[in-house]
């Protein structure tokens, strides 16, 4: 069977249900944020589409002050079937955007760890449309199938109650298979666990990590090069990294790493996450 294949092209942010189409298409809405459409769902991972943050943390060392807008006003956004967080950080299950996009959807179901429950209940989520995700408890949602992953930021985080704080997620859905680790750093068994996937394509954060941003609080992610090298190793069809390019103080130099990725000679195919693009993975 064929593999699916990655394009793009240039195109706005859909409000709404477009005609259907086979495979599946992708958005990125910044940050960790996408939106995944295939012939019967749309679908959220990770929205940050407010400037909560910047309210937040106004005055502070690290203000969040967006370095572009949001990508689409969270309560135009219509025939949202499925929202999924990958763990309680704001800029992954923002208030200001899951409450408008729960309000307008009134038939959305959002999926979030089960460790981050209470806070996505304290943030908007509708307790009758909360499915809570367990590592390694497959669900299915609306005709979607979810493998909930661990995903370290930079550590595998656990809870009081034994339960992992960040997870990942593969998804099967248009025929693709897509992996979104949420924040996630290298840790050992990350391979092992993505083995049993046939990955079509991986959707990374690339922002990195140093001693300087987690003394600030401020936990981080893959670099770009360890994205690259997992990506190599697991044999994904495709990859985007994202993640950068929301906050000064947590972003990357988007020229070198492009100069990075052209450089390589290994495959699979490795981008960077543009936002005026709408990516497709042809069945």
């Amino acid at each position: 069977m064929r593999k699916p294949s990655l394009s793009w092209s240039s195109a706005p942010v859909p409000m709404a249900r477009a005609a259907a189409r086979a495979g599946l298409s992708l958005h990125w809405l910044g940050q960790a944020g996408f939106l995944l459409e295939s012939a019967s769902l749309r679908i959220l991972i990770d929205p940050y589409l407010s400037d909560s943050l910047a309210i937040k943390y106004r005055g502070a060392a690290h203000p969040h002050v967006r370095m572009s807008p949001s990508a689409a006003d969270p309560a135009s956004l219509r025939d949202i079937d499925i929202v999924l967080a990958t763990h309680g950080h704001t800029d992954h299950l923002d208030p200001m955007t899951i409450g408008p996009v729960a309000a307008a959807n009134p038939a959305c179901i959002f999926v979030v760890p089960a460790s981050c429950v209470d806070k996505a209940l304290d943030r908007g989520v509708p307790r009758d449309r909360l499915v809570e995700a367990n590592a390694f408890a497959p669900l299915d949602v609306a005709g979607l199938t979810i493998h909930p992953i661990p995903a370290a930021h930079e550590e595998l985080a656990i809870d009081d109650h034994g339960r992992l704080v960040c997870l990942g997620f593969v998804l099967e859905l248009g025929g693709v298979v897509v992996y979104h680790p949420g924040d996630c750093a290298p840790y050992p068994g990350l391979a092992d666990n993505l083995a049993p996937f046939a990955i079509d394509l991986a959707l990374l954060p690339v922002n990195g990590r140093d001693a300087v941003r987690l003394a600030s609080g401020v936990p981080g992610n893959f670099s770009l090069e360890e994205a690259a090298a997992l990506a190599e190793s697991v044999g994904f069809g495709a990859a985007i990294g994202h993640h950068f390019g929301m906050f000064d103080f947590n972003t990357i130099d988007e020229a070198q790493a492009r100069r990075f990725l052209a450089g390589r000679a290994t495959p699979p195919p490795f981008l960077l996450a543009d936002p005026s693009l709408r990516y497709e993975m042809a069945p």
